[in-house]
């Protein structure tokens, strides 16, 4: 079994473990000790995005030499299936469809049960707006933004990267990813400490997202959604959204759904509008939700298949 194949199904099977010592959290407080020691408030903003630049070479290159290093010490079992198992696990550390899919699914399950308050709650977990005045149709845009959205970041760009050059490359998208989402944000402390972070993020984001989009399209036509729609959000909508990448999941599963996102959010009870995607032929509701986890598996599966069938095309084998 390949071990992209292999990560894919401990992560169905399993789901991402609340730990320590996951990678993950280990590389978040890597960062933040980094960040501890190189920022500095006094600092120029020429210095401030020079030391931010530092934090991200130092912490992409420990994400990446330190997985190396546990494969090489892998090798050392010389057992194929040591090795496969233990490239997967790390793999599967890097994605995360189960756990979006499970967060979706809890916040459908309080929307169906007429617990909006919970529903509310939850989605707090996700998402960074205020969601204490949400209604039904605004919780349930939330959830299907999010999952669009992490469809990129949480499953197909570490993959992309992992067959790009293996296991080290998907765990330096990862740290990549979570500096981002540490101190990627354009407020007074980070607007030039993160600037790199949030620019490397975009970049490395860049053509899986225009993957992803041509992949749901597929998908919605594998499920019977409107394909014709997702294609036409797509190229209609896509760079509406404030991220480079971002809207290239957003409004095709939009168009795919048949509703429309984005619109009116607060943060911290200050309004902020986003364009909306979209046409809303349907009006939100919680069923929208298991629809767009179907749309992210079906979306994984055919990037594995498609990757797979190229790596056994060039003749390196199916990784």
């Amino acid at each position: 079994m390949s071990t992209a194949i292999a990560a894919f199904l401990i992560d169905c099977l399993i789901g991402d473990p609340r730990s320590g010592l996951h990678p993950v959290v280990l590389i978040g407080k890597w960062i933040a000790l980094l960040e501890k020691w190189l920022y500095r408030p006094e600092d120029s903003d020429r210095r401030k995005f020079l030391s931010g630049l530092l934090l991200m070479v130092i912490v992409l290159a420990t994400a990446y030499e330190v997985t190396e290093t546990i494969l090489f010490l892998a090798l050392f079992s010389g057992n194929s299936y040591v090795i496969i198992a233990v490239s997967a696990l790390l793999l599967s550390f890097t994605i995360a469809p189960r756990n979006l899919a499970e967060a979706g699914l809890e916040i459908r399950r309080y929307l169906l049960s007429g617990d909006l308050g919970q529903a509310r709650f939850k989605v707090g977990w996700i998402v960074g707006r205020d969601t204490d005045k949400l209604t039904v149709g605004e919780v349930t845009r939330a959830t299907v933004e999010t999952i669009s959205e992490n469809i990129v970041d949480g499953v197909i760009s570490p993959l992309f990267f992992f067959y790009l050059g293996g296991v080290p490359l998907a765990m330096a998208y990862r740290a990549a990813n979570t500096m981002d989402s540490m101190i990627g944000y354009k407020n007074d402390k980070y607007l030039y400490f993160g600037r790199a972070a949030a620019l490397a993020d975009d970049a490395w984001n860049y053509i899986p997202a225009r993957l992803t989009g041509l992949l749901l399209v597929i998908a919605a036509f594998l499920l019977r959604m409107d394909w014709r729609a997702a294609w036409r959000m797509m190229w209609r909508d896509a760079k509406k959204h404030p991220s480079p990448n971002g809207g290239y999941t957003e409004a095709t599963v939009a168009g795919a759904l048949g509703i429309r996102l984005g619109g009116l959010n607060y943060y911290f009870g200050q309004p902020s509008f986003r364009t909306c995607m979209g046409d809303a032929v349907h009006e939100l509701e919680p069923e929208h939700i298991s629809q767009s986890i179907w749309l992210m598996y079906t979306v994984t599966v055919l990037f594995l298949c498609l990757a797979s069938a190229i790596c056994w095309r060039l003749g390196g084998g199916i990784p």
